[in-house]
């Protein structure tokens, strides 16, 4: 059974940065592009960014672009989101996800449970 563990999350003040994981078993990384979504209280599970292991393309939502950054290592099965200059509405849970490249949620075979990540003001 294919599992996502996504890592990483918690509390931090506004502009500062945290780091988010994702390792994924039973899956062959690079047959799958990657992605992460969140979903902030009360909200629907929005696309933040994804990951092409062919040639290495990402793309980004506009809210997040030029401040979190998709990357991966394929050997280790392992994908992060480096999240830079956090604002309280990034706050949200997490989650990583296995499919195709794209923005979508339907693009997406494979889900992680979420992490939980808490920017204050």
């Amino acid at each position: 059974q294919v599992q996502l563990k996504e890592s990483g999350g918690g509390l931090v003040q506004a502009g500062g940065s945290l780091r988010l994981s994702c390792v994924a078993s039973r899956l062959t990384f690079s047959m799958h592009n990657m992605g992460w979504f969140r979903q902030p209280p009360g909200k629907e599970r929005e696309f933040v960014a994804t990951i092409k292991w062919s040639g290495g393309n990402t793309d980004y939502a506009d809210s997040v672009k030029g401040r979190f950054a998709v990357s991966g290592n394929n050997a280790e099965n392992t994908m992060y989101l480096q999240m830079n200059s956090l604002k309280p509405e990034d706050t949200a849970v997490y989650f990583c996800a296995a499919g195709r490249y794209g923005s979508k949620r339907s693009e997406y075979v494979y889900w992680g449970q979420g992490t939980q990540v808490t920017v204050s003001s």
